[in-house]
């Protein structure tokens, strides 16, 4: 321990080569300078009170007397080796006068750390030059929340665990939207796989058709086990889960009023009343594939290279690589499934050929646009997968001066629209829902509805029946929207 006094001060110039320069020795600097040591860092405390500076010499700290906020301390020490000075006192005053004082004269490769007591103090801080300014009170808070935020999952993953374990030796039916997206099929297996561990067994259901070529290149390579709604009766299972849906009925083929004992979603569910016995919808979150790669994490169970590529995959889409709607629990997750993934099979899902009606509907689209301002809709007319719809909105959306765009197509029996958005004023799920009723919705940029012909379906010539369909979606979207259409 190098031994500091008054006299010495002449020879401190030469002799002391901090790592670490804590400045301020109160509860938070100490703390601190106790964990660097810990860390085998060395640390030089700085503080004016001597008594305190005699009792940190005891307990084995390299520490001098001075005053942070004395212009003549930054020459009491050799910085050259200086990683970080940290201006810790809880008097905001000191701490700018500390900060000032060592920026005329530090290498600029040294970083400065200072503490504040409020936002104010803070910005002066950053405009002194400190590279991190702190709130001691955010800190804890931050700190804080994350472990309500683990304590929360906690909880969630033994809630889960206790239902599953209750039905034990009975058969589920995971239940996933209709025409399934890679986070619905994902997040399916990855409850499939929870319900195993458990002594449960379960299938995976879906109605409709896995259209997208990515989709349909994304079940055969990951070998997929899949089951189509019409093939099984669900009287046959014991329980039911809803996942990435939320409502029966509504995008899926359970029955409307069924009762339903799992729901897990990320979805929002707009003004529906959700029932079921074990509800976890978290909208916040960009894929429900996220909400399951935290299950298998807080349940410890072991998630194989194909679960971990399909999960991976399934938040990558929905989030469209990170850039939609995603939350740090999406870029945790992806983390944390990264390394355990096939990355020889993510490469070829992100390259598969496109399919000839995604070529047609995507010249159609493009053909039959109408613009409105920032507002682009196309009607598509006949199509045969309603998966080339996303497909073509998404295309749309890179056009100069768009902001929004809306593609619908016709089917037998149905409409079915879907709209993308990166105007932040526009919540496209909601205005979907108010234009097309409980049958629409989604996320503020990524939404679709479908609608029953109705009355449209009487129309013999199918070219008016596809002029009326244009007028009255367009109508309806344009009203929900506030814009004329002239």
């Amino acid at each position: 321990m190098t031994n500091f006094s008054k006299d010495a001060d002449s020879n401190l110039k030469s002799t002391v080569k901090p790592r670490y320069l804590v400045l301020g020795s109160g509860s938070v600097g100490f703390a601190l300078a106790k964990e660097l040591r810990e860390s085998n860092k060395l640390v030089i405390i700085v503080d004016k009170d001597e008594a305190k500076v005699e009792t940190l010499r005891e307990e084995g700290f390299e520490t001098i007397v001075g005053d942070i906020s004395d212009p003549e301390i930054v020459n009491k020490i050799d910085l050259k080796n200086a990683v970080v000075i940290l201006f810790l006192t809880s008097n905001n005053e000191a701490n700018r006068k500390g900060i000032e004082n060592f920026k005329k004269v530090i290498n600029p490769d040294i970083q400065l750390f200072s503490r504040a007591s409020d936002i104010i103090n803070k910005e002066k801080m950053e405009d002194l030059g400190a590279d991190y300014v702190f709130m001691p009170s955010k800190l804890v808070a931050s700190s804080l929340s994350r472990s309500l935020e683990r304590a929360e999952s906690v909880h969630r993953g033994n809630r889960l665990a206790r239902w599953l374990k209750g039905i034990r030796e009975k058969k589920l039916a995971i239940v996933i939207h209709d025409n399934p997206d890679p986070d619905a099929i994902s997040s399916g297996l990855a409850l499939k796989e929870i319900a195993k561990n458990l002594g449960v067994e379960a299938n995976i259901l879906y109605h409709g058709r896995i259209g997208h070529q990515e989709n349909k290149a994304f079940v055969n390579l990951l070998g997929i086990d899949l089951g189509k709604m019409e093939e099984h009766n669900l009287k046959n299972f014991d329980e039911i889960a809803l996942i990435d849906c939320s409502i029966p009925g509504v995008n899926n083929m359970v029955p409307l009023n069924s009762y339903v004992g799992i729901v897990i979603d990320h979805h929002p569910p707009g003004e529906t009343e959700i029932k079921a016995e074990y509800i976890d919808i978290r909208p916040n979150f960009g894929a429900t594939a996220t909400i399951m790669t935290k299950y298998l994490q807080q349940l410890n169970i072991n998630i194989s290279k194909t679960m971990a590529t399909a999960l991976l995959y399934g938040i990558r889409t929905d989030t469209q690589d990170f850039k939609r709607k995603t939350d740090p629990a999406d870029l945790s997750a992806a983390s944390y499934l990264y390394p355990l993934s096939n990355h020889g099979i993510l490469d070829q899902l992100e390259q598969p050929s496109m399919a000839i009606e995604t070529l047609e509907v995507l010249g159609e689209a493009i053909r039959n646009r109408q613009v409105l301002g920032s507002y682009l809709l196309s009607n598509v007319g006949n199509i045969r997968d309603r998966d080339t719809l996303p497909q073509a909105a998404d295309y749309l959306l890179s056009l100069e001066g768009i902001s929004t765009t809306v593609v619908f197509g016709v089917t037998e029996d149905r409409i079915y629209i879907s709209g993308r958005s990166n105007d932040i004023r526009v919540n496209l799920g909601e205005i979907m829902r108010q234009a097309f009723g409980e049958d629409a919705g989604g996320h503020a940029n990524a939404a679709g509805a479908q609608i029953p012909l109705g009355v449209f379906s009487a129309t013999k010539d199918r070219q008016t029946l596809l002029r009326l369909v244009n007028e009255a979606v367009v109508k309806r979207f344009l009203s929900a929207v506030g814009v004329e259409n002239t």
